[in-house]
Order: C-alpha cells, then sequence, then structure tokens
C-alpha cells in the first residue's frame, strides 16, 4: 500500500467505455478531487457502457455523461500525458501503450489485471454480476493500493 496519493492519475484500457471509466468515477468517489483524475483507452470506438453505468449506480458513482476518448485524442485536446504522476493500465494493450508513452515521457505505469466483463454472462442480471466483479476489483486495488477511502461507499 502506498498511502500517499498522486497529484494526478490516468486509467486506460481498451475501448475507454468500461473498465477505466468505472476506475475514474471511483476513484474520484473513494477520495475527493484531491488527486486529478482522467481515463482513457487505446481506442474511442464505443461510447460508456450501460452495465458500467449501472453498476457504478449502485455505489452512487455517476458515469453517464462520460464521453470516451483514446490516448490521440487526449493529446489533441491539450492534455499533456506526460504531466500525470501515475498511469494504471487495466488491460494488457492499455499498458502496452502506457508503456510506449514512457519513450517520450517520464511516466510512472502499474498494470492492474482487472476483468473484462463485456462477453461475459447471459441475460441482464448474469451480466450485471460481472461488471461488479469487474467494479469490486478496481475499488479493492484502489483501497490496497491508495489506502482507506477519504470518502464512505
Amino acid at each position: 500500500m502506498d498511502d500517499e496519493l498522486p497529484g494526478s492519475v490516468l486509467f486506460c484500457c481498451d475501448h475507454n467505455a468500461v473498465r477505466s471509466p468505472m476506475a475514474e468515477g471511483i476513484m474520484k468517489k473513494l477520495y475527493g478531487t484531491g488527486t486529478y483524475v482522467q481515463s482513457a483507452g487505446v481506442t474511442n470506438d464505443m461510447e460508456i457502457d450501460g452495465f458500467s453505468i449501472a453498476v457504478c449506480q449502485e455505489l452512487d458513482v455517476e458515469l453517464s455523461r462520460h464521453r470516451s476518448r483514446s490516448f490521440d485524442e487526449m493529446e489533441n485536446w491539450g492534455d499533456d500525458l506526460g504531466s500525470f504522476d501515475l498511469v494504471i493500465a487495466l488491460s494488457p494493450s492499455s499498458q502496452r501503450r502506457a508503456l510506449d508513452l514512457t519513450r517520450f515521457y517520464h511516466l510512472k505505469v502499474e498494470y492492474w489485471p482487472i476483468l473484462d466483463p463485456t462477453g461475459l454472462g447471459e441475460g441482464r442480471e448474469a451480466k450485471l454480476t460481472s461488471y461488479r466483479q469487474a467494479r469490486d476489483q478496481i475499488m479493492e486495488r484502489l483501497i490496497n493500493r491508495f489506502g482507506p477511502p477519504t470518502e464512505i461507499i
């Protein structure tokens, strides 16, 4: 566990539609606004996933206004990827992309293997169960990494 919250964190996954927006929203909920938190995907070819919205809403984490974006779009919109203190990759392809960026920027990259729930479960309840597993994995990793939440869920 690292008790010190970084000044800024970028979560990344494949599409910025499921895992990384959940991580962004949950971290903001758990630790408040003291840390600048964003998320991005390797590609931006999907909107925020409805099941992600639903399982985060259960924790009073609002994701419905999230707009998916890629690493390239972040750079094009003026976000300096080199200014993040920590990049947390939640999928193998996003880890590769984040490590590619370390050639240009001094970035600390961590890989958290979080379940990809998108292809799991038949029917709404089974899918929600898979998404809850991913959400809960993210929450557990956040608390293990950054300590007890400053906000109570």
